[in-house]
């Protein structure tokens, strides 16, 4: 998905992901022998051609552990940073270094072991020669979808004034990004920047927009339905009768939470009807499927969201393909990054740092 949103400006030389499934749908979409499945740890240098501009890394997010020993972090998905980098090392070190950088990952990155993980991340990328910044893009700004991302990008050039900015100046550095870079020992500060990204125009799409046809779709019974709205606090309910009392249909976006009420954990159905869905997850499990929840008055029915469905709140076009399970093709996407959101970050700031100039520039 990050290919797609880079687009055409950019030609993809190498890319790697450690899930088997992940990396067949890859070579499905696009088919043109780049994909290396397995662990980023057991790559060497060797097996990267050429000279990248770009590397682009979006590292597991569970069990976010950064900071400490490279050799015994406790948590070995998102550990995968270090096999990451470990390969930059190498390319500096044979004088093949990208000249940008790209880090994607949840926003607890910016939190998690009280911000050690983060300040960690930095200091390699200060100790390697690079300058960076981080921006908090939320995919709500192009797609009806609420997922908040951070991306780190960093260049070992010196960036052209028009892309930075003296101080947090944009509606993607938020206060939890101004924290975080607060927080950096002074070494590592120098080498910060805060990017200059221009606010993207208003989005014109709603979930509702996005849905399948009821025809084809998959339908829960009433009772799953009564279930659902039986699992809603009062707060919720009210929503949803408010919702009933306009009588006009409206579609909303549900997921079920664990909340700890007088003392005592409570399963509750928790639903939002501002025409946005919730973040989209990998279907671990019921809780983790997203149900959409129709109310015209009276009439409340409910569903799951299908794949092709979180696959347009990705930004994926009709025609992207995606595995023939539901399941699977949820946990694809869950996974994923969502296009518009790095098509944005590529036109405004990735390819002016990669000298690509506007008129060169294709659809992505």
């Amino acid at each position: 998905m990050a290919r797609l949103g880079l687009g055409d400006a950019w030609r993809v030389t190498f890319a790697n992901d450690f899930d088997p499934a992940k990396a067949k749908a890859y070579r499905t979409a696009w088919d043109d022998g780049v994909m290396r499945a397995g662990d980023v740890g057991a790559l060497t240098t060797a097996d990267l051609p050429g000279k990248p501009t770009l590397a682009w890394a979006s590292f597991p997010c569970q069990d976010l552990s950064l900071a400490g020993a490279r050799g015994g972090l406790d948590a070995p998905r998102s550990g995968a940073f270090w096999g990451f980098w470990r390969l930059v090392e190498g390319l500096v070190a044979e004088g093949r270094a990208p000249n940008i950088l790209v880090l994607e990952n949840v926003t607890g990155l910016l939190t998690s072991h009280g911000g050690r993980d983060f300040a960690a991340l930095a200091a390699a990328l200060a100790a390697g020669g690079y300058v960076f910044g981080a921006l908090e893009i939320d995919a709500i700004h192009f797609t009806p979808q609420s997922r908040p991302r951070i991306f780190v990008v960093a260049t070992r050039g010196t960036p052209d004034a028009a892309l930075t900015t003296p101080a947090a100046a944009t509606p993607f550095h938020t206060d939890a990004i101004c924290a975080a870079a607060h927080r950096l020992p002074a070494d590592v500060a120098r080498h910060w920047i805060w990017w200059r990204l221009p606010t993207p125009p208003l989005r014109n799409t709603r979930l509702a927009d996005l849905l399948e046809d009821d025809a084809s779709v998959a339908w829960n019974s009433d009772a799953h339905t009564g279930e659902l709205v039986a699992m809603m606090s009062p707060l919720q309910r009210a929503k949803l009768i408010a919702e009933q009392a306009r009588n006009a249909p409206v579609v909303g976006a549900l997921f079920k939470r664990v909340r700890v009420e007088k003392g005592e954990k409570r399963q509750r159905a928790e639903v939002r009807f501002d025409g946005v869905a919730g973040c989209l997850r990998t279907p671990t499990g019921g809780s983790s499927r997203q149900t959409l929840l129709f109310v015209d008055g009276a009439q409340v029915r409910s569903r799951l969201l299908t794949a092709r469905e979180g696959a347009r709140l990705m930004g994926l076009p009709d025609d992207y393909p995606l595995p023939a399970s539901q399941s699977q093709g949820l946990h694809l996407v869950g996974d994923g990054v969502a296009a518009p959101v790095v098509r944005w970050l590529s036109a405004n700031l990735l390819e002016p740092l990669a000298g690509i100039r506007p008129a060169l520039r294709k659809a992505g």
